[in-house]
């Protein structure tokens, strides 16, 4: 719905009344209109997220999955459709074209359009301003990808450089401004200290519910859980010891946003994150004062990294592009890849001569290597090279279930359990050829909300088909080709 805004901006300037627009924040009136009108027969362009896809046109001509690589198209909660495999069957049941966009592809998807039933179509150069002649000669040149610099932070560390700001990145700041553009700041992480601990002790501020760090705010003076949304004041005192000495440590887009404004006094910064969207701000608001030009530098989490087509904003700064690197997930890498490719290809849309500063404690990494040189091919071999060698998808399929319960004992004994009936299962049927069980294990996220998770992977083509001839118990959360482990 975010990024819709300007999509749909240039479908209704396009094709007018003829441009529909469906999705959840739209009121009951509105979306009952709209549905209405789609069904009515009318030649019509719907716009919308992944819920668009069951407007009930009568006869569908075209499909267009923008931004296909994204995890956004996979519904979280029954029936956990994916809307790219929604658009593939729709597609086939129209006999209508399918159209995948993206700058950074899935790297199943990318996998899947080397069949020869796929038609791949690869822009490897952004488009300039063209101009035609009487003859029909084409004139002009493309505009140049943005120069991209990865900055190591432990060697501005040992230089002394204590800044979540790299010296590079403060010279871009400062010439970028001076020639009155605007810059993207860049950190997938809300709030201002993402961990308040006890110098004395050590003891970590932690959710009650979810054994989580809480997130320090400035906005309200609070500590929240970005897992279940509780919240607390920050402690004047350590709860464990007494002390007084209390630390604020880490990174969020608030204290991003503060030290730019304390950096660049002159500079109007605007914060975009999920925090500021309150009341009449909205991301359309948000948007407007950028485009007409009320912003200098825009301060945002990933809400600001895709999509979005921003005319003056020449630079980007990536604060630490390693917050998705280290995650237990083998989607991990490709995260990076995607988000850090994104982000820069927000810079310089207009005009070549834009720059990229990437800063990274693991600059050596190949994401980050092949992220800085716009390499997608590059990437793609690296990692479906280890996606082949270590069986996961697009070679074999997944399933993830997950049980939650009060008492973590009580998880873990029904995940074992199922964890028996599987196997047995396994060797019974022969569905169960090729088919591996990782777990059971305590979930990534170990608490929610006072629930305790353990999970099973089943890893092996016919997966799905085995659970479907099981009887789980109920309880049980069953993800088929889950886009997230964590």
């Amino acid at each position: 719905i975010a990024l819709a805004s300007q999509v749909i901006d240039r479908a209704v300037g396009r094709f007018g009344a003829r441009a529909i627009i469906l999705h959840s924040a739209m009121n009951d009136r509105e979306r009952y209109d709209n549905w209405h009108r789609c069904a009515s027969g009318d030649p019509v362009i719907v716009v919308g997220p992944r819920s668009a896809l069951f407007a009930p046109l009568p006869d569908v001509g075209l499909i267009v999955l923008d931004e296909e690589q994204e995890a956004a198209y996979k519904q979280d909660s029954v029936p956990r459709y994916h809307a790219r495999s929604v658009a593939m069957r729709l597609a086939e049941i129209h006999s209508s074209t399918l159209i995948l966009g993206s700058a950074t592809p899935d790297v199943e998807s990318y996998y899947g359009s080397l069949a020869p039933e796929w038609l791949r179509v690869e822009l490897t150069e952004r488009v300039g301003q063209r101009t035609v002649d009487a003859s029909g000669h084409v004139t002009g040149a493309p505009i140049a990808l943005p120069d991209v610099r990865v900055v190591d932070m432990r060697a501005e560390l040992r230089d002394g450089n204590r800044s979540l700001f790299s010296r590079h990145l403060i010279d871009i700041l400062d010439n970028r401004l001076a020639s009155n553009e605007q810059v993207i700041l860049f950190l997938n992480r809300r709030g201002a200290s993402t961990m308040v601990q006890c110098r004395t002790c050590g003891q970590v501020v932690s959710c009650p519910m979810c054994d989580i760090p809480m997130v320090y705010h400035r906005d309200g003076n609070r500590l929240t859980c970005h897992r279940c949304g509780h919240r607390n004041r920050p402690p004047r005192a350590c709860a464990e010891c007494g002390s007084v000495e209390i630390g604020y440590y880490g990174a969020g887009t608030q204290r991003v946003e503060a030290e730019v404004k304390a950096l660049l006094p002159g500079a109007r910064v605007q914060r975009w994150d999920r925090d500021v969207l309150r009341g009449n701000v909205t991301h359309d608001t948000l948007l407007k004062r950028i485009e007409r030009h009320e912003v200098d530098i825009i301060v945002g989490t990933q809400m600001v990294a895709k999509g979005l087509d921003l005319p003056d904003v020449t630079a980007v700064g990536v604060i630490n592009a390693d917050t998705f690197l280290h995650l237990p997930d083998f989607r991990s890498s490709e995260r990076t890849f995607q988000m850090l490719t994104q982000v820069a290809g927000r810079a310089g849309r207009r005009a070549s001569g834009s720059e990229v500063v990437i800063q990274s404690y693991s600059p050596e990494h190949y994401t980050i290597q092949h992220a800085a040189k716009h390499d997608f091919l590059g990437f793609y071999h690296e990692e479906i090279a280890f996606r082949r060698q270590h069986g996961y998808p697009p070679f074999k399929r997944l399933a993830r279930l997950v049980y939650r319960h009060t008492s973590d004992v009580e998880a873990q004994v029904a995940a074992d359990e199922l964890c028996s009936q599987i196997e047995d299962a396994i060797e019974r049927s022969p569905l169960g050829a090729g088919i591996d069980i990782l777990g059971p294990a305590p979930a990534f996220a170990a608490r929610i909300r006072g629930r305790y998770g353990w999970q099973i992977l089943l890893r092996g083509d016919n997966g799905p088909a085995l659970l479907a001839n099981m009887t789980v118990p109920f309880g049980w959360v069953i993800d088929i080709d889950p886009v997230s482990l964590l």
